[in-house]
């Protein structure tokens, strides 16, 4: 028996995740949960197999956060991401800190149920329109390495400091620990980082910091 665990802040999306594995003998659907938090808790509670995130829940960054600390975990589960969001930058980060998948929500009944078995054996899927839109995006990668490196290069020292530990997946109390500052100075230099590099999230800075260099 494959354990599977969900994780979306929409009901609606769960229950129609649960509606879809339902007639698969062979797949249990071992935890929920509604936001990233409660997906690492759901995992250390039931050990799934296989745990199915949703990338965008509370924040945008949150799917991210929550496939890092499952990560760390002891025997840690197989993991994909699902959402509706078919955006490269989503797709290149999620699979970078570990994910074995990326999947579109629209995806279909019989494609999940065979996503879900494929990941307990430990394959990895990842969306046929995804596919096409990855390599796009690694060929965008390599063109943006160089301006990536000038848009770093303008920053101050800490806040190289900063940016690169936001692509190792820290949280800002996480960071204000490392570099021994308050979470609210943290907050204020990944609110100037943001403005200097012209990033809406922090996804887009932990992207950057690959392609900078920053991180591995």
């Amino acid at each position: 028996m494959i354990k599977v665990m969900f994780a979306d802040d929409e009901e609606l999306v769960r229950s129609g995740l649960r509606a879809m594995v339902a007639p698969a003998s062979d797949i249990e659907v071992a935890g929920e949960a509604a936001d990233g938090r409660t997906a690492v808790e759901a995992v250390r509670r039931f050990h799934p197999d296989v745990a199915l995130l949703d990338i965008r829940m509370r924040t945008p960054d949150d799917g991210i956060r929550a496939l890092r600390a499952i990560q760390t975990l002891p025997n840690p589960p197989v993991v994909a991401m699902l959402t509706t969001f078919d955006i490269d930058e989503y797709v290149s980060l999620a699979l970078r800190f570990g994910a074995n998948g990326f999947l579109l929500k629209d995806i279909e009944p019989a494609m999940l149920v065979r996503a879900i078995r494929d990941l307990a054996r430990g394959g990895a899927v990842l969306d046929p329109g995804v596919a096409a839109r990855m390599v796009n995006a690694h060929r965008d990668g390599q063109r943006a390495s160089a301006p990536a490196r000038e848009l770093i290069a303008s920053l101050s020292e800490r806040e190289r400091e900063v940016v690169t530990l936001i692509g190792q997946g820290l949280s800002n109390a996480e960071i204000g620990s490392r570099l021994h500052l308050s979470e609210a100075t943290v907050k204020g230099y990944v609110s100037a980082v943001l403005s200097k590099i012209g990033a809406a999230n922090r996804v887009q800075a932990a992207l950057l910091a690959y392609r900078g260099g920053l991180v591995d």
